[in-house]
């Protein structure tokens, strides 16, 4: 039989190794509170977490992401617009810095992107578009297109697929903070009191109408996405009530983004990203401490 000695030592161990759990948890804990702005909502009611800065250890989350040896890809479309350089020059250095990504890009102009050179882990596939209807007018396209290639190409090359409007800069890191099944922005709008139930679909006949008072957030369709599996079931749901919309002689007044909204009030997201993650710069806001993805407006 073990004699007491043994039996406190090994308590004592337990004991030590708990502490210096708890310890990294209270380091941890201390070090988010201290970033943290208190007057913003960090959860939803359906406990997802909303990212904002200090909410998270990005180096923490770094190490768990690279155990699991995962390729996000990112998607951008570029018909009849060309402000590439901004745009793939800020991603190439800010979004997942240091992983593994394929950036996938739909444009009807491929040679005017073909000098960019990308950091060594990252991958850009250029996907020349035809000269097809329906590529003339993405807006109400996109979802379409976007889970045809997800079930004919990218489900088989990445874990993760996120949609990104290519007019955009990104100015901070976006890392594997935005990693989850099914992610969705918040509007920069949300934020403005005025403006805060600006956008949800109101024609009783479209697919994409939200009922009044049910509406959660509204997202932004500028920046989403998650697995690919999930992303896939939210394109293909919102192009098959686009495609409704359209035989009976519907059109939600914010295309796509209006479908989306809707999908998301039926299928929450499992994390939101902050409007710091796609803020509008005519805005303003005290709620906002790092602006890490705006708008480049075409007059700018």
């Amino acid at each position: 039989k073990p004699c007491i000695t043994e039996v406190l030592k090994k308590l004592l161990f337990v004991f030590m190794n708990a502490l210096s759990i708890l310890n990294v948890f209270v380091f941890v804990f201390m070090n988010v509170l201290g970033h943290l702005n208190t007057d913003v909502l960090v959860l939803t009611p359906w406990l997802a977490p909303i990212v904002w800065e200090g909410t998270f250890s990005r180096d923490i989350l770094n190490a768990q992401y690279l155990q699991k040896n995962l390729v996000t890809g990112v998607v951008t479309f570029a018909v009849e617009k060309y402000w590439f350089v901004i745009y793939f020059l800020s991603a190439n250095k800010y979004f997942l810095a240091g992983h593994h990504v394929n950036f996938y890009l739909f444009t009807d102009n491929p040679e005017k992107i073909s000098h960019l050179q990308m950091a060594p882990e990252n991958q850009l596939f250029v996907i020349p578009v035809q000269n097809d209807p329906r590529w003339q007018d993405i807006p109400r396209s996109h979802m379409d297109i976007l889970s045809s290639y997800i079930h004919s190409q990218f489900q088989h090359e990445v874990d993760y697929l996120y949609c990104v409007d290519i007019d955009v800069q990104l100015l901070a890191h976006i890392g594997v903070e935005i990693i989850d099944a099914l992610v969705a922005t918040i509007s920069s709008w949300q934020v403005i009191p005025q403006h805060k139930d600006r956008d949800y679909e109101t024609h009783p006949g479209s697919q994409a109408a939200t009922p009044e008072g049910q509406g959660d957030f509204h997202y932004t369709a500028s920046f989403y996405g998650g697995s690919v599996d999930e992303v896939y079931k939210l394109t293909r749901a919102c192009s098959q009530g686009e495609m409704e919309d359209r035989e009976n002689g519907i059109e939600a007044w914010w295309h796509h983004e209006s479908h989306l909204n809707r999908y998301l009030l039926h299928h929450r997201p499992t994390r939101l990203l902050s409007p710091e993650y796609y803020w509008d710069t005519e805005l303003s806001s005290s709620a906002i401490q790092v602006k890490r993805m705006c708008p480049v407006h075409r007059d700018s």
